[in-house]
């Protein structure tokens, strides 16, 4: 048994998302696992996100998003997501979505989507947290089970990110 940051961070549950974002005629999407509900009134969740990636401007410039619950299965949609650079890519192409009422992308073959608009950004460490308030969304698949972090297995490569150790510059 393995006491390593790693073997243990891989054992907190969270779902795995695709978000949307849009601004001035540019849509993208990335996989994000680190979502999770802050408060119930007024209703606010909270996202993590790198400021280095392609999404990051559209999602500031909008102040708005779209959180795409995949559905336990859809490996291949979050590995499309989570791989590819929106820089390069449109990875919205060959995908079923529809723009939600901010534009941002809806993908239908989602178990669920939440529409939200940015309350708060904080810096943390190399990411950036997001608060936003959930303005609207529905169930799309009801009997939909949704995906968990822990079924891509290293697909974001963040194994190479863990420290190997807990402590002072670990």
């Amino acid at each position: 048994m393995s006491d390593a940051p790693i073997e243990l961070f891989r054992r907190l549950t969270h779902g795995l998302y695709v978000v949307g974002v849009a601004h001035d005629g540019r849509r993208d999407g990335f996989t994000a696992g680190w979502i999770t509900q802050v408060t119930f009134q007024p209703l606010l969740l909270a996202l993590s996100i790198n400021p280095t990636h392609a999404s990051y401007p559209l999602l500031v410039a909008a102040g708005a998003f779209t959180v795409n619950v995949l559905r336990r299965g859809q490996f291949e949609l979050a590995r499309h997501f989570g791989t590819l650079s929106g820089r390069d890519t449109d990875k919205l192409a060959g995908q079923r979505w529809a723009p939600g009422p901010g534009g941002a992308p809806i993908l239908l073959d989602a178990a669920a989507c939440l529409e939200c608009r940015v309350a708060a950004r904080h810096a943390a460490g190399d990411h950036e947290l997001v608060v936003a308030q959930v303005t609207g969304g529905r169930v799309l698949v009801a009997a939909a089970a949704p995906m968990t972090y822990a079924e891509t297995g290293n697909l974001d490569g963040s194994a190479a990110l863990f420290p190997g150790s807990f402590g002072p510059g670990a």
